[in-house]
């Protein structure tokens, strides 16, 4: 089996992370975003994935050739010329998707974040015997998505009814499909949306199935939606494998720590905290709802709370880092700073504290 993943532009949302890295290679719960997808996909027997990518393929390509040869699995780039939006990359590609063994293919969005169940889907698609199969999850306020009309019953799409201003329904499409390659004979290769465009139209003939997804799903494109995306899937990984999870006097609820951390003595660290590779956590510091990527050092009692610590970075003593900041790669904060909020390109250093959320040029 073959999957599509679409890459996409500029990860603009999550800056200034994605000013050092690609979106998909932004790290998510101590590994590159789209690994996770790529490894729920290799498990259920895909062995090419596509990424359909309009911005530094040489990166991706570097990257994950890497893993490549530890999965097993075939990564290949579909590169725009221009943004085709979501059902143009598949015209691209078209020669990767359709091998003619006639084979369903995925295509994911490279921002969600969730269980995969892969091989359910794979299970529902065959049963319908329809052209396409989306995921779809429940959400509390539907108004701001495009919400899914479908049978409960058999799972058959009746509509997209985008923001609904009365309620329609709850389920919103999640970013996860399974097409067979029949639905290619319906996308022109030009900028295109497969939501607003394609599936209507699939809907339209009777040939696209819902499946209700079971299990967290976020979209962790900004922010403050991926600290939320961090505490849903700990709590998925503390019901699969608590194993991997971190334990001890210090760790409070759900704690994940790189076996390559050294952490001090007195530290409070958790609920919902990452800690990536190499990094050191001195004495006394408090850590909660955040990620720390690869290569920090955290300072004796500095205190961070729903942050992003960017890569090899640094946080001084008595520092409190809270309120959504972001620091980019390399940003070393100064001893006794408070940040509320701030928004920290990379390669700076922050002298004096930032006491409402702003950007730091």
């Amino acid at each position: 089996m073959k999957a599509l993943i679409l890459v996409g532009g500029f990860g603009t949302r999550l800056r200034p992370l994605t000013l050092s890295f690609p979106k998909p290679l932004v790290d998510f719960a101590n590994k590159p975003m789209i690994l996770h997808q790529i490894e729920a996909l290799k498990e259920v027997g895909v062995t090419e994935v596509v990424l359909a990518i309009n911005y530094r393929p040489e990166v991706m390509i570097n990257f994950l050739k890497d893993f490549e040869d530890k999965l097993g699995i075939t990564i290949t780039c579909s590169q725009e010329t221009e943004p085709l939006g979501t059902a143009g990359p598949l015209a691209l590609a078209r020669d990767k998707l359709a091998d003619g063994s006639g084979e369903p293919f995925f295509v994911l969005n490279s921002d969600v974040i969730s269980e995969y169940p892969f091989a359910e889907l794979i299970e529902f698609h065959k049963s319908h015997g329809g052209e396409a199969t989306i995921m779809v999850t429940k959400v509390d306020e539907p108004s701001k998505y495009g919400v899914v009309v479908m049978e409960e019953a058999t799972g058959k799409v009746e509509r997209f009814v985008e923001k609904p201003k009365i309620f329609v329904g709850n389920k919103i499409n999640a970013g996860i499909y399974l097409l067979n390659p029949s639905v290619l004979d319906r996308i022109e290769l030009r900028p295109t949306s497969i939501e607003k465009e394609v599936f209507p139209q699939i809907a339209a003939d009777q040939q696209l199935y819902a499946m209700v997804l079971p299990g967290f799903w976020m979209d962790v494109g900004q922010p403050r939606d991926y600290i939320t995306g961090l505490r849903l899937y700990l709590d998925s990984l503390r019901k699969k494998s608590a194993a991997k999870l971190a334990t001890g006097a210090h760790v409070v609820g759900n704690v994940l720590v790189h076996e390559s951390a050294k952490i001090g003595v007195g530290c409070l660290i958790g609920p919902d905290v990452a800690i990536g590779p190499g990094c050191v956590v001195e004495d006394g510091v408090r850590l909660s709802r955040c990620t720390v990527m690869r290569g920090v050092r955290i300072k004796k009692h500095a205190c961070i709370s729903n942050s992003i610590i960017g890569w090899h970075s640094t946080v001084g003593q008595w520092a409190r880092i809270e309120n959504m900041t972001i620091l980019g790669e390399d940003v070393h904060v100064c001893d006794e700073v408070y940040s509320n909020g701030g928004v920290v390109l990379p390669h700076k250093e922050i002298k004096s504290s930032i006491l409402k959320p702003e950007i730091v040029m």
